[in-house]
């Protein structure tokens, strides 16, 4: 079950779409948008900062960074059109912010270009996080940051106990929509690599219980991921999906991710 978004430039238009609304759904979490706005906070932009995010999505991070007080510009880039098309539509009003298609791995921008690159839950998704890492330091000014936001994503859970068959499907998701789980635990280590100065490293939680949003549709997902594979027949699949229904009614939902962001600097 590779992530899908490794190579979501050519998945399926509607694939593409359902992510779209995905990421979206998650933005509007309050508790993501907290962790948003923690780190962000420790990012030293200069007046007229200009900032790349790299796999922008549909374009909330750069949304974000653009509202900032002092930001000049920002460039969000992606490989999936169907994002840049999305994000492009939404910051319809915002003039400092425009969107490119292009790859982490190979940044149509010239050395320096920019005074900060963010890669906010992207980075576990480049099969080649050392080239995207290098190449975020190529086009970032001497002085300028580096931002990175990821989840540990090995510690997905939605258990309420052991052998809780829930699990699976949260398992399942990961396994469909992350490529390296484990990615964070090594971010100091291939951010340093990379030629960057490790300035800050720290954790965030994320947890969802009385209402629900983002981690019920990974469990959507990780149940129609788990039919796709004949690990499960469509009624199995069907009573997980209630089953997860039936403790957001009463009262005893539990989803949490671990995230981590680290803040490095350019020498």
């Amino acid at each position: 079950m590779p992530d899908v978004y490794v190579s979501i430039a050519t998945a399926e238009e509607a694939v593409q779409e359902r992510l779209a609304e995905v990421l979206e759904l998650r933005a509007a979490e309050p508790a993501q948008q907290a962790m948003l706005e923690a780190y962000l906070a420790d990012v030293p932009l200069p007046d007229g900062a200009r900032v790349l995010e790299v796999g922008c999505g549909t374009g909330v991070v750069a949304r974000t960074v653009a509202a900032r007080p002092g930001v000049g510009e920002v460039v969000g880039l992606d490989p999936s059109p169907v994002f840049v098309d999305r994000a492009r539509e939404l910051a319809e009003n915002v003039a400092s912010v425009s969107y490119v298609v292009g790859s982490g791995t190979a940044l149509p921008f010239q050395d320096g270009a920019f005074d900060a690159v963010i890669l906010h839950t992207v980075l576990s998704h480049i099969p080649d996080a050392e080239t995207a890492l290098a190449e975020a330091a190529r086009v970032t000014a001497a002085g300028g940051a580096l931002a990175v936001f990821d989840g540990d994503y090995a510690t997905t859970t939605v258990a309420l106990g052991d052998h809780d068959p829930l699990q699976a499907c949260a398992e399942a998701a990961m396994a469909a929509l992350v490529h390296d789980r484990y990615l964070v635990r090594r971010l100091g280590t291939l951010v340093r690599a990379a030629g960057w100065e490790v300035v800050r490293l720290r954790s965030h939680g994320y947890v969802e219980n009385e209402e629900p949003g983002y981690i019920l549709t990974l469990i959507d997902r990780g149940a129609d991921t788990l039919v796709g594979a004949g690990s499960l027949g469509e009624p199995a699949a069907a009573a997980l999906k209630a089953e997860a229904r039936r403790r957001v009614a009463a009262g005893r939902f539990f989803g949490h991710i671990a995230y981590a962001s680290l803040i490095a600097r350019r020498p």
